[in-house]
C-alpha cells in the first residue's frame, strides 16, 4: 500500500471514491448521504495478520476494545490492553476486536489513511482495524462522525437505515439500537468500501472471519471546543493587580453578593477579548496536540546538528506518523506547540504540514535548527 502524492488534487478522479473527484464527493456526499464503492481498492489484502492484530491489542500504548454479544440484548464491552490468555479464550463466534490508531504504528496503515487527506488533517483522525469471526460484529448503531468502511479479508454484510428509529437498548455499555430496521443492504468483498455520513445507522455482520478498516474523522463536540478554548485562553490573559473595594459600605445582609463587587468583576471580565486569530491559534494547538496515549521515540544515538543538517538537505525528511503540523495565516503549530515566531511565515513549514515531508533541498540555518529539535524529540525523521 503506497501513499498517494500529497496534497491530493481536488479535480482528479479517484478510484477509491468510485471515480469521483474529491470536489465532487465533498459536494454531493460528504455529511449528506451514503456511498457504496465497489472495488475501491483493487486487489486489497490485509495489512497485517490476525495474530499481529491480536498482539497489538495486548500493548499498553494501543487503544483496543472487545465487543461480545450473548443471549438477546446481553452486549458486553471490555477495554484493552488484553492478555494472551483473554484472547486465546475467545469463543468461536459472537465477538469483534477493534484496534485503533494503527496508522501510528504501521507504515502501510498510514499510507492507506493518506488516501483520505482530501479532508483537512484537522479532521482526519485515524485508521481502526476490526476483526470478527463469522457472524461477528458490534451491533446496529450510529456514529457522530463520518466513516469509510473498507473490507479486508472475508465478506461483510452491511445494513443501513437513514431515517429509522434511534432508540437504544437500555442498561448496556454500548449504544446499540433497539429497533433497527434495514433500508439498504450490501455485501462487501475485499477492496469494496462504504462511506457513511454522521448519524446514519448501520449494522455490519461478518460473513466468514475477516477484517474491516475504518477511516474515521475527528468531530469534537461544541462543549469540548468551548471548554478547551477557555482553558487555552486562560493561559494567554494577563490581569495584574488585586481586587480592592475602598468604598465598601456596611451591608445589613452579609450573605448577599455585594453589588459593587459584581460590577467590578463584570467590568474586569468583559475586558477578555478574542477574535479569529486567537481561535485559529487555539484550533491549531488543540487539534495538533498528541492524544494522551501517544508518545514519541527519541533517537537512541542522535546525530550531531551538523551531520543532521547535511543529511536533511541531501536526503529530505518526514514527519513521524504520530506527528501533526497545522497552520493558519501567520501561525504554524507542530504537536500542540507553536514554531518560533521568526519561522512562522516560512514556506518550508507550510510545505511540511501539507506534504508531511520535505524533499532534499537547501534549507536556511534557522529552519534546520528547528527541524533538529524536532528530530531529537522524535517528531521528525530523516527520509
Amino acid at each position: 500500500m503506497h501513499a498517494p502524492n500529497l496534497p491530493i488534487a481536488t479535480d482528479t478522479p479517484l478510484t477509491w471514491l468510485g471515480g469521483l473527484t474529491a470536489r465532487e464527493f465533498l459536494r454531493d456526499y460528504w455529511q449528506k448521504r451514503p456511498l457504496y464503492i465497489p472495488n475501491a481498492f483493487p486487489g486489497f489484502s490485509d495489512l497485517l495478520t490476525r495474530e499481529q492484530l491480536l498482539a497489538y491489542a495486548r500493548q499498553e500504548d494501543v487503544i483496543s476494545r472487545l465487543v461480545q454479544c450473548g443471549e438477546g440484548d446481553d452486549w458486553q464491552l471490555e477495554h484493552g490492553p488484553f492478555t494472551a490468555k483473554q484472547l486465546n479464550r475467545l469463543p468461536a463466534e459472537g465477538w469483534a476486536l477493534l484496534v485503533q490508531n494503527l496508522n501510528h504504528l504501521l507504515p502501510t496503515a498510514d499510507a492507506l489513511l493518506q488516501h483520505f487527506s482530501f479532508v483537512p488533517y484537522a479532521r482526519l483522525d485515524d485508521l481502526m482495524i476490526s476483526y470478527a469471526p463469522d457472524g461477528g460484529g458490534v451491533g446496529p448503531h450510529y456514529d457522530s462522525y463520518d466513516v469509510f468502511l473498507l473490507q479486508g479479508s472475508g465478506s461483510k454484510e452491511w445494513q443501513i437505515s437513514v431515517d429509522g428509529d434511534r432508540s437504544l437498548i437500555p442498561d448496556i455499555p454500548l449504544r446499540i439500537l433497539s429497533n433497527f430496521q434495514a433500508e439498504q443492504r450490501w455485501l462487501l468483498q475485499p477492496g469494496d468500501m462504504l462511506y457513511l455520513p454522521p448519524h446514519c445507522a448501520h449494522y455490519g455482520i461478518q460473513r466468514g472471519a475477516g477484517t474491516t478498516y475504518s477511516i474515521g474523522f475527528r468531530t469534537p463536540s461544541h462543549q469540548e471546543l468551548a471548554s478547551q478554548f477557555l482553558m487555552f485562553l486562560a493561559e494567554k490573559v494577563d490581569f495584574p493587580g488585586m481586587y480592592a473595594d475602598p468604598t465598601l459600605a456596611a451591608q445589613a445582609q452579609p450573605g448577599q453578593l455585594d453589588p459593587l463587587m459584581l460590577q467590578q468583576c463584570t467590568a474586569l471580565l468583559q475586558q477578555v477579548r478574542w477574535g479569529e486569530a486567537e481561535v485559529a491559534d487555539f484550533l491549531c494547538s488543540y487539534l495538533s496536540a498528541p492524544k494522551q496515549h501517544v508518545w514519541f521515540d527519541e533517537p537512541a544515538r542522535p546525530l550531531s546538528e551538523t551531520t543532521f543538517a547535511k543529511r536533511a538537505q541531501a536526503q529530505g525528511l518526514q514527519l513521524d506518523r504520530r506527528s501533526l503540523c497545522l497552520y493558519h495565516a501567520g501561525s504554524v503549530w507542530l504537536n500542540g506547540e507553536p514554531v518560533p515566531e521568526a519561522l512562522q511565515q516560512h514556506p518550508l513549514l507550510r510545505a511540511l504540514a501539507d506534504h508531511r515531508a520535505l524533499a532534499a533541498q537547501p534549507m536556511p540555518a534557522a529552519v534546520l535548527d528547528w527541524l533538529y529539535e524536532g528530530y531529537c524529540a522524535g517528531f521528525i525523521h530523516l527520509d
